[in-house]
């Protein structure tokens, strides 16, 4: 549903409205639109957003003398697409998600440096001052033979080497960037290394995600390995419970668990995952912190997890964590090679191919909505 300035402001209680007011002075603009769905090719959809950028808007500001102004700005031609707007101090962005996992894209091919530093991302991705979001990606120039490269600043400032579902919300973002519709694959450079999306006919995205790290090292985890170099069903104690776990890298650290030693089929619903992930993800064992994921068995090729994302906290999904999960079950003998991974935010299918060592992730990727903000 498209959201217009001019009717928020008609229907906001004199409460909400001195709220805005005793907002810092610098405004914030937003333009909202209604994205077309998944199927539709990019470029219809950019046709849209220009359209609707060309349709006659309010704009509402709010400064320090606890004014408010809604004002109609003057008519003047758009430029070729919303993202190539470039006004100085500020960052046209898209926003995304990918199962609820979401994240704000920026354009950022012409340079190798990201166009906001990761304290400001922290502002940007604060749900109550800010776009609100779970991390920040930029889309800058491919590396080594790569098409493009793709970091991402966590919402609280630090940067982890690769993220499952953004990088789906990257392709997505690449192919409306660019113009391209139907089936497309690109090639990717990550702090992870190199990560392989295709965009299907469907508009889903599957992800060539690369091999699993197993070596405890280079996990890295403590932990001492038990089967072969890894470190897989292994005892850790958290917080005076022990936990059975398995240590998976996807280029990020995860640590997986299907329950407590003894516990027979952990019911994940039923975790207080605000009080136990941090526990995990600042645990001793963990060097460099951990992703915590947390697996109820339904069948072979069902499994559902809640995850706690290190730097993020609690997310909605891990595209990563569905991955790590698949592997760790199968290294378990809980699952088979290819399951439906369910997270909070919906399904993903996950399969790790035995003929390649590699995993594919499929699910989907959607725009939310286009913005501007002050930086």
């Amino acid at each position: 549903m498209a959201i217009a300035a001019a009717s928020a402001a008609a229907t906001l209680p004199s409460s909400s409205a001195s709220r805005i007011l005793s907002a810092p002075a610098k405004p914030f603009f937003f333009f909202f639109f209604s994205p077309s769905p998944a199927s539709s090719p990019p470029q219809s959809r950019l046709l849209r957003a220009r359209a609707h950028l060309r349709a006659p808007r309010f704009s509402i500001s709010a400064s320090a003398a606890a004014s408010m102004s809604v004002r109609a700005p003057e008519r003047s031609s758009p430029p070729s697409s919303f993202l190539d707007r470039r006004e100085s101090g500020f960052l046209h962005f898209v926003k995304y998600h990918g199962l609820g996992n979401d994240f704000i894209l920026v354009d950022n091919r012409d340079s190798s440096e990201p166009r906001v530093t990761p304290e400001q991302a922290v502002k940007l991705c604060d749900r109550n001052f800010g776009i609100g979001a779970d991390g920040v990606i930029f889309a800058m120039p491919g590396i080594n033979g790569t098409d493009y490269t793709m970091r991402i600043f966590n919402s609280d400032g630090s940067e982890p080497e690769m993220c499952g579902n953004g990088v789906r919300c990257f392709a997505r973002f690449i192919a409306e960037l660019e113009n391209l519709n139907g089936r497309q694959r690109f090639t990717v450079h990550t702090g992870a290394g190199l990560i392989v999306p295709e965009i299907q006919d469907d508009g889903k995205v599957t992800v060539d995600m690369g091999e699993p790290i197993l070596k405890a090292s280079d996990v890295p985890t403590k932990l001492l390995p038990n089967i072969d170099r890894s470190v897989v069903k292994s005892e850790l104690k958290v917080d005076g419970v022990t936990w059975n776990v398995t240590c998976v890298s996807m280029g990020n650290p995860h640590c997986v668990t299907f329950g407590a030693k003894g516990e027979q089929n952990l019911q994940v619903d039923k975790l207080n995952l605000a009080e136990i992930g941090p526990k995990f993800e600042h645990h001793e064992m963990f060097p460099a912190r951990t992703n915590t994921e947390f697996v109820q068995v339904f069948s072979p090729s069902h499994l559902k997890m809640r995850v706690w994302e290190r730097g993020a906290g609690a997310t909605l999904a891990c595209g990563t964590g569905a991955c790590a999960v698949v592997v760790a079950a199968v290294l378990e003998g809980q699952a088979g090679r290819s399951c439906t991974v369910d997270l909070p935010g919906g399904p993903l299918e996950i399969e790790w191919r035995e003929k390649d060592n590699h995993i594919y992730m499929t699910g989907p990727a959607e725009a939310v909505f286009y913005g501007s903000v002050p930086i």
